[in-house]
Formats: C-alpha cells, sequence, structure tokens
C-alpha cells in the first residue's frame, strides 16, 4: 500500500488544495483538504508513514481547513475548520492551522466513535499489554509518552485517546504525532534528539505547541491491539521523587469515568466496559521529575 511519503511535496498539495487527502489513521479514514502550506508541511514531515487511500474510498471524517472571504484573509488572516460541512470551533490564527486540524481529529474521534469507550488517556503496549496514562493538562502525560515510546522500548497506541472495544476489552490503536506544549518541547528535543519535531506554534490556547513524529513501528502495527494491564495517573513535579503507589480499585474506577468522554453516552455498556477494565488492570499514581528514572520506573512494573 502506498504511504502520504510517496507523493512529492507538490502533488501532497496539490491534493490537500483539491478534492482532498484520504489517508488511514488506525481505524479512522480521513479526508483533508487544506489550501495552505503550512498544513502541507505538517502532512509531509509527520505523516508520511500512514496509508494513502484512493479517491473512492469511504471516509469516517471530512475535514475543510479555509480561510475567511472577507477582510480577514489578508487582514490578521484566519482559519476555519469545518467537519462534514459543519463549522467546529471559533476561527483561529492562520498560524494555527496545522494544530487546528490535529485538535479537530482528535474532536471527531471522541464525540462520534461510540463504538469504542473512549478515556482521555495515553496507552502504550509492550509485550501484548497496554499501560493507559490518563492525565489532565499540564501533568506530563504527552512528555512522558514521547520519552517512553521514543527511548523506553514501548509502542505508541495514542497519546490522546484510549479506545477501548465493548466486546473484548481491548485497546485499539490509533497511533497520530504526540503533542507537545511549552517547556516540553525543548525538553523532548534535548532527551530525544533523533526525533522528528513540527516547527513550534506559538500563543495558541494551549501555549507553545509542537508534534512529534509517531514512531514508524506504531504506524505500521496500527492493526495490533492490546490488552490493558496497568493504569497510571501521572503527574510531573519539578523536584519531586519518583513514587509509584497502588490505587484502590474504586478510586480508579471513578477517576477514568471522570475523564471518558462518552462514559455516561454507552450507558450501562460503558458501566460494563469500565468494569472490566479496571478488574484487567491495577491502578497507580506516579510522581516523577527524572525522564530516565521515569523509564526505568515502567520498565520494572512491566517486569511485574
Amino acid at each position: 500500500m502506498l504511504t502520504v511519503a510517496s507523493l512529492a511535496p507538490g502533488a501532497l498539495q496539490a491534493r490537500l488544495a483539491g478534492d482532498g487527502l484520504r489517508l488511514r489513521t488506525g481505524r479512522f479514514a480521513v479526508r483533508l483538504q487544506a489550501d495552505m502550506p503550512s498544513v502541507a508541511a505538517g502532512i509531509g514531515q509527520l505523516y508520511g508513514d500512514y496509508p494513502l487511500l484512493q479517491d473512492s474510498d469511504f471516509a469516517d471524517f471530512h475535514l475543510q481547513l479555509r480561510r475567511p472571504r472577507s477582510a480577514r484573509r489578508w487582514l490578521r488572516p484566519q482559519v476555519r475548520l469545518h467537519c462534514d460541512g459543519y463549522e467546529m470551533f471559533q476561527p483561529m490564527p492562520l498560524q494555527h492551522a496545522f494544530p487546528m486540524f490535529e485538535w479537530g481529529l482528535n474532536w471527531c474521534v471522541s464525540s462520534r466513535a461510540h463504538r469504542y469507550l473512549i478515556v482521555h488517556a495515553a496507552v502504550l503496549e509492550r509485550q501484548g499489554r497496554a499501560v493507559i496514562l490518563p492525565a489532565p493538562p499540564g501533568s506530563g502525560k504527552s512528555t512522558l509518552t514521547a520519552a517512553l515510546c521514543g527511548k523506553g522500548g514501548w509502542r505508541l497506541l495514542s497519546d490522546e485517546l484510549t479506545l477501548l472495544e465493548l466486546d473484548t476489552g481491548l485497546v485499539v490503536p490509533n497511533p497520530r504525532p504526540v503533542s507537545l506544549k511549552n517547556a516540553s518541547i525543548d525538553i523532548i528535543r534535548a532527551y530525544l534528539p533523533d526525533a522528528v519535531l513540527s516547527t513550534p506554534v506559538h500563543d495558541t490556547s494551549k501555549g507553545t505547541v509542537a508534534h512529534m513524529r509517531a514512531p514508524g513501528d506504531a504506524v505500521a502495527r496500527a492493526a495490533d491491539c492490546a490488552r490493558p494491564a496497568w493504569i497510571v495517573f501521572p503527574h510531573y513535579s519539578a523536584g519531586a521523587a519518583t513514587t509509584l503507589e497502588p490505587l484502590a480499585r474504586a478510586a480508579t474506577f471513578m477517576e477514568l469515568a471522570g475523564n471518558s468522554f462518552n462514559y455516561s453516552v454507552l450507558g450501562a455498556a460503558g458501566f460494563h466496559a469500565l468494569g472490566r477494565l479496571i478488574e484487567q488492570a491495577a491502578g497507580f499514581r506516579f510522581r516523577y521529575s527524572a525522564l530516565d528514572e521515569a523509564l526505568d520506573t515502567f520498565a520494572r512494573l512491566h517486569e511485574s
């Protein structure tokens, strides 16, 4: 199967500006239209390993990034995001176009893919077993995720959305670029010098953001599901000692329910799926400040 990297830069930009580029990310097919050089550059840099689909192939989500036709096209240029013809979010500055695509695709999956229980959490796999990392913004979740898949020997399944099959309880991979913010960008540049990071975009609603390219193995193995084994709630604290403490099942259940996008939408199915997850996976609270110590802790967790 051809990948996005098989397209020359000019052909990639022409598809995006025309009928759209169709690519597969995990179990989802996406059609993207965007007549913006920054989006073409971001797709070419970060999505080169992803399967390229035919124009006639079905797409789960149709995304369009458009410039307003008003004076905003030239004066403080903006960009608008449309999904299946409906506008999403408020207009943003034009330089935020590529992060807007990433956020929009996350929104599409989290608000529509109700055949899965969806938890706001990173998830990685090692030897068939998955560790789920639910955490609010600012907790160091994505920094830890980048380190684990870049140096720790874990396969990236997702940085943002943990998808659990309702009938099997397995984690479904949805590997996409890892979203890094503010100080995390320079931390990962120094810690993973060979990692491919996009050009930082400043002054977004989340501060300065950049995205790290998902490892090629993670994209190639996007069909390989994993069984949940651990649920770890991480928290970065400057200068803190590295600690991993067991968490009671009831507390783990409640915190996961609070981090789920569609737990209440699924009703009884969501309750049973979350209950089965708690039975399968041990819960922990994790505090860290040093990435090397964090990777050692997760290696010991896997060995146990």
